[in-house]
C-alpha cells in the first residue's frame, strides 16, 4: 500500500519536499519526485510543505461508504484530538454528525489508550527495560525500525491505542463489525492496512479533513446537530494522549513510584537527535514519550485545519478533560496488546572513493571549494547529494549552482560563436550587454562597452525609433558608415527590460561579391553590345545586297544581352 504519492502534473521540481524530508525518502527521476515506500515513515511533512499540493494520500472514503451502503455494522473509533481540531459547540454534536452518516456507534480511541497506559505502567513497575520508548506513533516506530534498528529493544512491545481500541471494539460487538479509525494521522493508514502484525484490528482509516468534506457534501451542519454521548466509559486522563506529554500524564495517574526518568519529545528532528544519543549508550532508565508531529497528534498532517494554533488546540483539549484520574470501567482483559518490533533497516549501497569522485566531477565539483553545500537540492552537502545521485535517488540537474553554471556556459558559448553582432541597449542608449562579435565591431572590451553609449559608435536613429514606438524592426539592410560595414539590422523591444535587442548580420563580403558580380555582368553586356553593333553593321550591308531585313536578328541578339544582365534579378 502506498499511503502518500505525487501527482505528476503538479510536481514542479522545486525540491521543497526533499529538503523537508528528514529521512530522504523522496527520489527524483526525470525531474519528477517519487515516494520511496521502503524508506518512507509516512510522517506527512511533504504534504504540508508542498507549494503545488502535488502530494496525495490514499483514501478509504469509498470503502467506508460501501460498508454503510451494504448495511454493515460500522463503529467509529475517534481520536481524542477531535476535541481540539474539529469545530463544534458541544463535543456530542460530533457524535450525532457521525451517526447521521450512518455509523452504528462512536467510541473514543482514548478508550484503547487506557489499555496501552496500563501496559506502560506495568513495564515501568517491572523495571526490566534499560529505556522505554513509547510506540503510539507509527511514524516513530517506522523511524526506529528502518533507521535506528539498534534501539528496537528499547521500544515498548505494545500496540498503539488505535490497534488496542480496534481489538477492544471487535471483542465487544463481534469480529464481523467494521471498525473505522478517525483521526489526524496519515501514518495510521500504513499501520492499519500495511502492517501484518496488527492487520485486522482496523478496517479503514478516515482523516478529520476527509470527514469534514463528507459532512459538507451531505449538507450536515455540525452546529445544528444534537448533543449525543459517546458509546464508551470515560477514558479520563487518557484523553490527553494527543498532547505532547499526555502519555506521561496518563502513566503517572495509573502507576505507583518507579525508577524511570520521564521526558516527552516531539518533532521529527528532536526524535532523531534523541535516537542518536541513545545509540551512544550513555542514557539509561528513562521513559521517552515520542511523537514526530510537533506538539503531538493535534498537529497531525491530516487535520481539518492545518493552520490552527497549537496553543489554542491544546487549551481546548485540556479545558474539556476535567478529570485527570486513571480510567475506570474499561475491561481489556480479552484484548491482545503485545507487539514485537523488528529490525527493518534500510540499506543502500554506498559509493567508494572512485565512484564518489566520478559523481562529484559530473556535478562540476572538482575541488572542496566547488562544494558549496547550499542545500538548494534538498541535501545538506554536495557529497550527500552525490551519494543520492549514485543511489539513483537524485539527479545531477537538481544542483542549482550546477544548472545555472551549465545554462550560463551554454548561453555564453552560443553568444560567442554566433557570427552576428548582438547587443542589448537600454532606454538611455547605454550598452547593457554585448557578445564577442559586437565587441570586435566596436573595437572595445566588454567592460568598456558597458560603460559607453551606442551613439558613440554607430548611428542610433533606428534604435531610438524602436525604443520610442516599441515596434520591432526586422531584416533591414543598412550601412554602418562608422565601422564600414553593411549589415542586416533587426531590433526587437524587450518590455520587461525596457531595452532593445539589436542584432547586426554582417553582409559586407556578400554585398561586395554581389557588386563585383554585377560589375562583371555590366562589362560583359558592354562587350556584347559592341559585338551586336558590329554584327548589325555587317548584317545590314549583307541584307541591303540581298534585299532582306535585319530586325529579327537584332531582336534575338538583344534578348541574349538582356538575359546576361538580368539573370540574377528574377
Amino acid at each position: 500500500m502506498r499511503v502518500i504519492d505525487f501527482r505528476d502534473a503538479s510536481c514542479r521540481h522545486c525540491y521543497k519536499c526533499v529538503r523537508h524530508c528528514e529521512v530522504k525518502a523522496i527520489s527524483v527521476v526525470n525531474e519528477q519526485a517519487h515516494i520511496m515506500k521502503d524508506h518512507c515513515i509516512n510522517c506527512g511533512h511533504c504534504l504540508e510543505v508542498c507549494p503545488q499540493n502535488a502530494k496525495t494520500f490514499a483514501s478509504d472514503m469509498e470503502r467506508v461508504k460501501g460498508y454503510l451502503r451494504q448495511g454493515m455494522k460500522t463503529v467509529i473509533s475517534i481520536a481524542p484530538s477531535y476535541l481540539g481540531v474539529l469545530e463544534y459547540d458541544r463535543p456530542g454534536q460530533v457524535v450525532d454528525a457521525l451517526k447521521r452518516l450512518g455509523f452504528y456507534e462512536v467510541r473514543e480511541t482514548a478508550e484503547g489508550a487506557a489499555l496501552v497506559t496500563r501496559e506502560y505502567a506495568r513495564l515501568l513497575e517491572e523495571g526490566k527495560m534499560e529505556n522505554i520508548i513509547t510506540t503510539c506513533c507509527p511514524s516513530v516506530n517506522d523511524l526506529i525500525e528502518k533507521y535506528y534498528p539498534s534501539l528496537v529493544t528499547m521500544m515498548a512491545p505494545v500496540v498503539s491505542p488505535m490497534v488496542a481500541h480496534g481489538r477492544l471494539i471487535k471483542s465487544i460487538y463481534g469480529e464481523e463489525v467494521k471498525v473505522v479509525f478517525l483521526g489526524p494521522c496519515i501514518a495510521k493508514k500504513e499501520e492499519a492496512i500495511g502492517d501484518e502484525r496488527v492487520r485486522g484490528a482496523i478496517d479503514a482509516i478516515l482523516t478529520f479533513e476527509e470527514i469534514t468534506k463528507w459532512w459538507r457534501a451531505e449538507g450536515i451542519d455540525i452546529h445544528q446537530c444534537d448533543d449525543q454521548p459517546v458509546g464508551n466509559p470515560s477514558p479520563e486522563v487518557n484523553q490527553l494522549y494527543p498532547l505532547s506529554g499526555g502519555v506521561i500524564q496518563s502513566v503517572l495517574a495509573d502507576t505507583s513510584e518507579d525508577s524511570y526518568y520521564k521526558v516527552h519529545i516531539d518533532g521529527l528532528k528532536n526524535c532523531m537527535e534523541l535516537f542518536e544519543e541513545l545509540k551512544m549508550g550513555e542514557i539509561s532508565k528513562c521513559f521517552f514519550e515520542v511523537n514526530v508531529c510537533e506538539g503531538g497528534c493535534i498537529k497531525g498532517p491530516a487535520s481539518d485545519k492545518w493552520q490552527q494554533s497549537l496553543i489554542r488546540a491544546k487549551m481546548d483539549i485540556e479545558r474539556q478533560v476535567k478529570h485527570r484520574e486513571k480510567a475506570q470501567g474499561i475491561d481489556g482483559s480479552a484484548v491482545l496488546l503485545y507487539k514485537e518490533f523488528t529490525d527493518r533497516q534500510v540499506v543502500d549501497r554506498q559509493p567508494d572513493d572512485k565512484e564518489m569522485q566520478a559523481v562529484l566531477h559530473a556535478m562540476g565539483k572538482y575541488t572542496r571549494e566547488d562544494e558549496l553545500n547550499c542545500g538548494a537540492c534538498g541535501y545538506a552537502t554536495c557529497r550527500a547529494k552525490a551519494v543520492a545521485v549514485f543511489q539513483k535517488k537524485a539527479e545531477i540537474g537538481m544542483c542549482l549552482p550546477y544548472a545555472l553554471a551549465q545554462a550560463e556556459s551554454m548561453s555564453n558559448i552560443v553568444m560567442d560563436v554566433t557570427p552576428s553582432m548582438i547587443m542589448i541597449i537600454g532606454k538611455d542608449m547605454r550598452i547593457r550587454e554585448c557578445n564577442k562579435k559586437a565587441m570586435e565591431m566596436l573595437g572595445v572590451s566588454r567592460e568598456e562597452a558597458l560603460e559607453r553609449y551606442i551613439f558613440e559608435f554607430i548611428d542610433d536613429k533606428d534604435i531610438a525609433e524602436v525604443l520610442r514606438t516599441k515596434k520591432q524592426m526586422i531584416h533591414k539592410k543598412i550601412n554602418l558608415e562608422t565601422v564600414k560595414l553593411k549589415v542586416v539590422e533587426t531590433i526587437i523591444y524587450i518590455d520587461s527590460l525596457e531595452s532593445v535587442l539589436v542584432t547586426y548580420q554582417d553582409i559586407t563580403k556578400e554585398e561586395k561579391a554581389k557588386e563585383q558580380h554585377y560589375n562583371l555582368k555590366i562589362e560583359t553586356v558592354e562587350m556584347a553590345q559592341k559585338v551586336i553593333d558590329k554584327q548589325m553593321m555587317v548584317a545590314q550591308e549583307i541584307a541591303g545586297l540581298l534585299g532582306e531585313t535585319t530586325a529579327e536578328t537584332k531582336v534575338t541578339l538583344s534578348k541574349l544581352r538582356d538575359s546576361i544582365l538580368f539573370e540574377e534579378d528574377e
